[in-house]
């Protein structure tokens, strides 16, 4: 009952210097919390079918995401208890010289990590689902769900979840507080405040060559994923700057922690005025001792900040683009007219028999009457011309092009439409008509990047032989448009021409583009469920029939801005808290070691306004050091994510940028402001 009864105490004196230590391990425990208790929350939300298998597949990838969010929490709890325990050396001495057991103490740590972890899951549940309650309304508004039969909800699965996750994390930390009480001895724990951190005067010349080649480092690093990004063709090749941009911001970190003094003590104007001396000092003594600490806190933010970005950005992208790319509620491609080589490709006898029939007579093979279902329906075709690649429409700047972007396929055939179907297509989908004289031609297109080399061959009045006729660009741009309808922006370009052009052009494929019949939500599923039971139809499996439809395409699009937004989320606050965390427990343990010091100024005269602002610059530098390379790291990381983004067809990083940066400002920025707060209560005089 003593310990108990110690422990108790222990527990009440630390827990308004080491708030922050209390604070994350609630916030840990809440943000687990609500991150695994979607699937229970969401079971009362009014939503189509569909969509309820997107969620229960996002919530199976987040419950694989908490397995690693564990991890790094319980990396986290044990590096905050190291820092308790050294803060405590002392007070363990003093027991050990009392005649306390090395056991004795162990059970003392034992009872203050239960007591610990009993308050903290407590108040983090309760927080938990709280929150949750918010989350439940962020889900529905993603899914464009109905919450009128919502109720307030505690999902139990999420708390055993919790609890066995957390149970095993704290019991984890009982074990590394009983080794590395065995291993103390006790004229160590007596003297542990005595001993300070060397500040050791690196090498002035090494640290300033392995500064140089760190720089050349990141500068390939960034010129690799912004200029050089077009040159990663395999996957595994990113791995190169990423494991350059770790590598050098390890040595930017080793070798400024030696510059950095030396530096502002020739500065002697600027390191004698004030307490700047003694800030200055302790600022390079932590660098000095925390690099490899800071060095991993700083990737930790250079990830929370591009995975932030990239994950509301395209979310933002995929949800903008789907009343935009989806005008009509189902588009039917079938390839047409196979010729001789079509068996060596890889194509079925069944398929290539298949090819000769249209969209309607392959309908009629699988007894499925699309007029029953379907209305506003266009069929229209789509030609190619054997002598048509895209390398022959680029013409006088093929080779140029080829030079930027080398790894495209430029033997691919292009498609032609004629000028007829092109409008009726453009008025069905909302988009501009166009007028051609008899001899030229437009270039329809909506992707960004292909819209930049389309736009060069037709500013360079590429004329295009068809038939023994020579048809010129309408115009030097690109008419922005689209054929399928799809999730992003995905037509690098057909050719829209008179149509006597096409006479003599071969048949490519035929597309049908319809409306349901249906007026409700309802009548609209069920037709959707018969269009996908074709799939089982045995015509249809040796067919070539590709069919794409807007609740399908807004299914797949939703579902993957959401399970990336919450993954990302979820990722990024456990960075976030885990970064500031570390931060601030290495500034606490600082504080109460550096009480003597501050004491010291005092003593030599140094008023408490003087103290104080020592303490915040010292601080502050403490928390920006870090930040400010994962910022620049952000700025090329952002960009390459920005050149992935586009190449998928979305944008809009701008806005998420700014969302991230609040979210950094609150918590990062929070954890700051609280461990001054601390540390100032803790070194104040008494």
């Amino acid at each position: 009952m003593r310990f108990h009864k110690l422990s108790l105490k222990n527990i009440q004196k630390s827990f308004k210097d080491y708030a922050i230590y209390f604070f994350t391990l609630i916030l840990g425990v809440a943000i687990f919390y609500v991150f695994n208790a979607i699937d229970s929350q969401t079971v009362l939300l009014n939503t189509q079918s569909y969509v309820y298998e997107l969620i229960k597949m996002m919530t199976n990838m987040l419950s694989g995401v908490s397995v690693f969010v564990s991890v790094i929490l319980g990396f986290l709890i044990i590096y905050a208890s190291r820092f308790l325990i050294k803060r405590r050396h002392k007070e363990f001495g003093i027991y050990m010289l009392l005649g306390m057991s090395k056991r004795k103490i162990s059970m003392i740590l034992f009872f203050e990590t239960l007591f610990i972890g009993i308050l903290s899951l407590g108040v983090g549940l309760i927080l938990g689902v709280v929150l949750s309650q918010f989350m439940s309304i962020l889900v529905a508004n993603m899914f464009e769900a109905d919450m009128t039969s919502f109720t307030f909800i505690v999902s139990k699965s999420a708390i055993i979840k919790t609890l066995i996750y957390f149970g095993i994390m704290y019991f984890l930390v009982m074990i590394f507080n009983t080794i590395s009480i065995s291993k103390c001895k006790l004229i160590d724990l007596l003297h542990s405040e005595k001993k300070s951190e060397q500040v050791k005067l690196k090498n002035p010349i090494l640290c300033t060559i392995l500064f140089l080649i760190a720089v050349a480092m990141l500068s390939y690093a960034y010129y690799c994923v912004t200029i050089g990004a077009k040159d990663l063709y395999y996957a595994y090749e990113i791995f190169i700057p990423i494991g350059l941009g770790c590598l050098a911001t390890f040595l930017i970190f080793f070798s400024l922690s030696g510059l950095l003094l030396r530096i502002f003590m020739s500065m002697k104007g600027l390191y004698y005025r004030g307490l700047n001396s003694f800030t200055l000092r302790q600022i390079s003594s932590k660098v000095n001792t925390t690099v490899f600490s800071m060095t991993i806190i700083c990737l930790m933010l250079f990830l929370t900040i591009c995975v932030f970005s990239a994950s509301l950005s395209l979310k933002n992208s995929l949800t903008q683009n789907l009343e935009e790319l989806t005008p009509v509620d189902i588009s039917i491609s079938k390839r047409r007219n196979f010729d001789e080589k079509a068996l060596e490709d890889g194509w079925s006898l069944e398929q290539i028999e298949d090819s000769k029939k249209t969209i309607p007579e392959s309908f009629l093979e699988m007894d499925f009457d699309y007029q029953n279902y379907f209305e506003d329906i266009f069929e229209f075709n789509v030609y190619t011309f054997s002598d048509m690649t895209i390398a022959n429409t680029l013409g006088s700047v093929y080779d140029e092009i080829v030079e930027l972007y080398p790894f495209l396929s430029y033997d691919t055939a292009e498609e032609f439409v004629s000028l007829s179907d092109y409008n009726k297509l453009a008025r069905m989908y909302g988009l501009d008509e166009l007028s051609l004289r008899d001899n030229e031609y437009a270039i329809v297109a909506d992707y960004d990047q292909w819209i930049t080399i389309r736009n060069d061959g037709l500013k360079a009045n590429t004329p295009l032989v068809l038939n023994g006729k020579s048809y010129y660009p309408n115009r030097e741009e690109c008419i922005y448009g689209f054929m399928d309808i799809a999730s992003n922006h995905i037509n690098i370009g057909f050719f829209v021409v008179p149509d006597e052009a096409l006479n003599a052009a071969d048949l490519y494929r035929s597309l049908m583009v319809a409306n349901y019949k249906g007026i409700t939500d309802v009548e609209k599923e069920h037709i959707e469920k018969v269009v996908h039971d074709l799939e089982d139809n045995s015509y249809a499996l040796n067919s070539t029939l590709s069919v794409s439809t807007k609740l399908t395409i807004y299914a797949a699009s939703v579902g993957l801005g959401a399970m990336v937004t919450f993954i990302g989320l979820y990722l990024g606050l456990i960075f976030l808290i885990s970064s500031a965390a570390i931060l601030a427990l290495k500034e606490l343990s600082e504080s109460t070691d550096n009480k003597e010091r501050f004491q010291m100024l005092r003593n030599l005269g140094a008023d408490e306004k003087m103290i104080n602002k020592a303490l915040f610059y010292q601080i502050l530098i403490f928390f920006l050091c870090p930040l400010l390379l994962a910022c620049i790291h952000s700025v090329f990381g952002i960009l390459f994510c920005n050149y992935i983004l586009e190449s998928m067809g979305t944008t809009q990083l701008l806005t998420s940028i700014f969302t991230t940066a609040g979210f950094l400002i609150f918590i990062y920025g929070g954890y700051f402001l609280i461990t001054y707060y601390c540390s100032k209560n803790i070194i104040k005089e008494r």
